[in-house]
């Protein structure tokens, strides 16, 4: 696909603004992900303002982020960073075959530790 119009994609799908940011980097700081991320989501945003959006697609990132909204709380311009990793997710998912999870994959993945709303929250996620 073509940067400008993933970059549209995402920008509507998200409804985040991520000329907002400030790069204060509060988001990245209360992140409970931030050690298993490639980029953190003050980056995420950057990364998406400036288009690198394919980048983005291609990055384990997208799926190491919770979906916890703590990054939402800490924001003090509101920018939403986890709504655009979602965004980027979907288009990841949107596209066929690119899906991240297959059903087959979750059992290998359980951890006695793992809450359930976890994995449903996975499945819901990834297997579109």
């Amino acid at each position: 696909m073509e940067d400008k119009y993933l970059s549209e994609q995402i920008l509507r799908m998200s409804g985040v603004n991520p000329k907002k940011c400030m790069k204060c980097g509060k988001c990245s700081a209360t992140c409970p992900a931030y050690d298993e991320m490639e980029y953190h989501p003050h980056q995420f945003v950057t990364m998406v303002q400036k288009g690198r959006i394919e980048e983005l697609m291609n990055s384990k990132s997208i799926y190491m982020c919770l979906s916890c909204f703590a990054c939402l709380e800490r924001c003090p311009r509101n920018v939403e960073p986890a709504k655009l990793i979602e965004a980027v997710r979907l288009a990841v998912v949107r596209q066929q075959g690119m899906n991240h999870m297959k059903p087959d994959d979750v059992p290998a993945l359980l951890n006695s530790d793992l809450p359930q709303q976890a994995i449903v929250t996975a499945m819901r996620k990834y297997n579109k």
